[in-house]
């Protein structure tokens, strides 16, 4: 059997002042709960279980059975929540549990691997994952005596002087061999002045049963950082966005102004690609090389081909192939697929639609639900009316094809190859290959109508 981890993310972050659940609060845009279970399944840890408290249904929904989940009807500390997975650790017997915060994002897959080998090499019941800080004030410091031999965490109220200067502090996330965590929490107590159960007890209980406990000190300082308020999560926020920035930079990216620059840390981007201010780039985006992206530009979930140019664009569930420029003011919807050297423009929307390459959809248009060929122009103001009011039908347009300025395509209907539609038509029916397509009324001049009815106000100047 594998490895299993508990995940605690039961706290209400009353100082957060949210009605979601901590665990739940955002960093660049994914749940802080999200990247901790990343972290988990990057190192190998697949049974996962995660504590549920404040908000518990928020929380489930959220996993959609990513993970077991348990409550923790009643906060009564950190050991306490571990006690509501007692079935989850008995049926993983033999193996070792990791316990985790939901509310310390910055937690790696690295740390968190080399956390266990060192806590199986040396034959350790259970080993705390540490950090060294610049400033620990607030956190539990990790004592070690003469030896370097871990032998206590005290916490701040309780510490003194001299284990205040003490820069290395608990993460609060734990190695566990399975058994002996039953053990000892059946062993917990909780006489202290809130009646809690503290799941850093269990370290003094094992070495009073002169069981060999140890301390990891990982090389990502930044794993032991979690947020209480929102001005903290803020600064997490910020922390992580200049990492991500600095990173691609380094790697070929150009950032020439960073404000308003927010970049999800699982982007691809690649080298000789420049990101303009107030460009948000968010989870599932990958963008090929010598692009322009921004400014003002949000995707998600988008894959974005080379030498492509996307300017106030907003784009979701998107696909944009090589040396294709989108906007200014474009929306591409879910399910938009723009081709090769083809351009959307001003003001122009695209959903649920293939559209092929060298194809024009310049401005004041919207293309949903339809199949569009190779070369084709779509003229300002145009429309695939894609519903009837029940149901959503497609359209499809052929290769080369002419769309007049206001054309309406009333869905379901095809025009064919080099097909044109004059300006101001609504087309119902087919429009065969190589036609012309006119379906408007012809135009009627009425002489001395204004003269006659007078439609207009009296001139005031």
């Amino acid at each position: 059997m594998k490895n299993c981890a508990i995940i605690l993310a039961g706290g209400e972050g009353t100082r957060m002042h949210s009605e979601k659940p901590k665990a739940m609060a955002e960093i660049l845009f994914r749940p802080m709960i999200d990247r901790v279970i990343d972290a988990a399944t990057g190192a190998g840890v697949e049974d996962i279980c995660v504590v549920t408290g404040y908000k518990a249904e928020i929380l489930e929904a959220h996993l959609d059975g990513k993970a077991q989940t348990v409550r923790q009807t009643e906060r009564l500390g950190t050991g306490h929540a571990v006690m509501q997975a007692a079935d989850f650790i008995k049926a993983h017997s033999g193996v070792n549990v990791l316990i985790l915060n939901g509310d310390a994002p910055f937690v790696d897959a690295k740390t968190i691997s080399d956390a266990l080998d060192y806590h199986t090499s040396n034959d350790f019941v259970q080993t705390v994952i540490s950090a060294k800080i610049d400033n620990p004030f607030g956190y539990g410091r990790i004592v070690r005596d003469k030896n370097e031999n871990f032998t206590a965490i005290i916490e701040e109220a309780s510490a003194d002087c001299k284990t205040k200067k003490i820069k290395e502090i608990n993460s609060g996330a734990m190695w566990f061999k399975s058994d002996v965590l039953s053990n000892l929490l059946s062993l917990l107590k909780n006489d202290n002045s809130k009646g809690e159960y503290y799941l850093t007890d269990t370290i003094s209980i094992a070495l009073s049963l002169g069981m060999r406990v140890g301390a990891f000190a990982a090389d990502n300082a930044d794993a032991v950082l979690g947020a209480n308020t929102r001005v903290q999560l803020a600064e997490l926020n910020e922390l992580l966005r200049k990492k991500v920035l600095t990173e691609l930079m380094l790697s070929g990216v150009s950032v020439p102004c960073s404000d308003g620059v927010m970049i999800d840390d699982d982007a691809q981007i690649g080298t000789d690609t420049v990101i303009l201010p107030g460009t948000i780039i968010k989870h599932g985006c990958k963008i090929g090389k010598n692009c322009v992206i921004g400014p003002n530009t949000v995707l998600f979930e988008t894959v974005i081909g080379d030498n492509c140019t996307l300017n106030s664009v907003q784009a979701e569930n998107a696909v944009v192939h090589d040396n294709a420029s989108i906007g200014p003011f474009a929306h591409l919807r879910p399910g938009a697929e723009i081709g090769e050297s083809s351009h959307c423009g001003n003001f122009t929307e695209v959903k649920n639609s293939k559209i092929g390459h060298h194809t024009s959809v310049s401005h004041l248009t919207y293309v949903g639900d339809s199949d569009v060929g190779n070369g084709v122009n779509f003229g300002c103001g145009c429309v695939t009316v894609n519903f009837n009011g029940k149901n959503k039908n497609r359209c499809v347009i052929g290769d080369d094809a002419f769309i007049g300025c206001n054309t309406n395509l009333i869905a379901p209907v095809k025009v064919g190859d080099r097909a044109f539609t004059a300006a101001g038509s609504t087309i119902t029916d087919d429009v065969p290959v190589d036609t012309l397509a006119i379906a408007r009324e012809r135009q009627t001049n009425k002489e001395g109508w204004v003269t006659e009815k007078k439609p207009y106000r009296p001139k005031k100047y």
